[in-house]
């Protein structure tokens, strides 16, 4: 059977991972897989996971030219492509509801992205409350197929860059810059406030120093994030748009803990007070506190991360989760199949209602959009120049950035 992925980006991402993992499972059982990906990449760009390499990964443009058994959407910009592709069945792979990745302002990329959660196809996603909001806004029963994890790769015994000391507990601060609702500026900023002694750094963006960070960690392999985490004692990530984050489970298998915001998703496997601290979104002030509880107490610092371990040895690996994705896409082979031009006539009238809207709101905010256009910029410079206005991006949000989630 053929399958195809298609794929917004190659590039390191918590999407993409596990993209890349049930694809290689899908591979290495017998399937024709191919991945079609949107945006341009090279060797190096698929070198961050040991999978991606070995998989098809080809550019969207040439994937439409064959004729596949199933075509599998992953992201909201991928799915508007979905009907131009020849194939017996489609689905959809939904991660997030992407919509909420935009600011309120964005009505009508947001109706856009919405508009994708419309079409007539066999859904999958990997977090109940994606399952429970496509159910209810959608009328979609989708299935649910939660992430697993890499257990040869993230165990607490191993390889370090550093050991652990008792006496002076690591802060590891986790995620890209440039994206608002991830929040990794203000993480930075309040562990600076709870008064940390060592703050480390995991990014997948291009930087190699931010202020008030000891070591900055980024782009690195999957395989050598574990000695990351090991050797740090408490994760904090204070995203507040998840469907269901990898971080903090990889954190709890390598003996660490997390400080979390109440994040959709965060309860597939968080439990506040027995794995980890869960902080109410946006209540900054208890965050600081928080840190300063977990990091000064010895003992309640050791008792989170033995609820962590016990959490960590209850959770399947990947080879699991892959195999019930399996079991889903051969249940689309078995089901109805899709409407080509029903699901055209839909993107059509989406991409005409943004069109109208989004010239609309901007009469009406002409002003509005200049981070857009300077992420367009960086798009066009060269690599190198490229990586340093992501630099500049990133230490100004450390520095000029508001104290407030987004």
């Amino acid at each position: 059977m053929k399958v195809c992925f298609l794929v917004g980006s190659m590039a390191i991402s918590g999407g993409t991972y596990v993209i890349v993992q049930h694809a290689s499972y899908l591979r290495d059982h017998g399937y024709d897989v191919t991945l079609a990906v949107q945006e341009p990449f090279t060797p190096e760009t698929l070198s961050w996971h040991n999978e991606a390499p070995r998989l098809r990964c080809i550019p969207i443009a040439a994937a439409r030219s064959e004729k596949y058994d199933l075509v599998i959407a992953t992201w909201w910009k991928t799915a508007l492509e979905l009907h131009e592709f020849d194939a017996s069945h489609y689905a959809y792979f939904v991660q997030s509801i992407e919509s909420r990745f935009y600011p309120e302002t964005e009505v009508p990329l947001r109706a856009l992205v919405n508009s994708t959660y419309q079409l007539p196809v066999a859904y999958v996603t990997e977090a109940t409350w994606i399952q429970d909001h496509l159910r209810a806004h959608f009328g979609h029963e989708a299935s649910l197929v939660k992430n697993g994890i890499r257990k040869d790769v993230y165990t607490p015994s191993g390889p370090a860059i550093e050991p652990r000391n008792a006496t002076r507990p690591r802060v590891l601060v986790e995620g890209h810059f440039g994206v608002p609702f991830k929040n990794t500026a203000l993480a930075i900023r309040l562990a600076r406030e709870a008064g940390a002694k060592e703050i480390w750094l995991l990014t997948g963006s291009p930087v190699r120093w931010i202020p008030g960070v000891s070591r900055v960690f980024s782009r690195v392999p999957m395989v050598k994030t574990a000695e990351i985490y090991r050797s740090c004692d408490v994760l904090l990530k204070l995203s507040t748009v998840e469907g269901m984050f990898g971080p903090p489970l990889e954190m709890f298998h390598c003996g660490g803990t997390a400080i979390v915001f109440d994040v959709t998703g965060h309860d597939e496997y968080i439990v506040d007070n027995e794995n980890s601290r869960v902080v109410s979104t946006n209540n900054l002030d208890r965050v600081v506190e928080t840190i300063r509880a977990v990091l000064n107490d010895p003992n309640e610092l050791a008792r989170l991360k033995a609820g962590a371990l016990r959490t960590a040895q209850a959770w399947p690996r990947w080879d699991d989760a892959s195999a019930k994705f399996e079991e889903w896409v051969r249940g689309c082979f078995q089901g109805p199949v899709a409407s080509r031009d029903e699901c055209a006539a839909i993107i059509s009238k989406a991409w005409s209602d943004y069109d109208r809207d989004e010239k609309q709101r901007l009469a009406q905010a002409p002003h509005s959009g200049g981070r857009m256009r300077l992420r367009a910029l960086a798009g066009k410079l060269p690599s190198e120049w490229a990586r340093r206005l992501k630099q500049l991006e990133a230490v100004s949000e450390v520095f000029a950035g508001k104290r407030k989630a987004y």
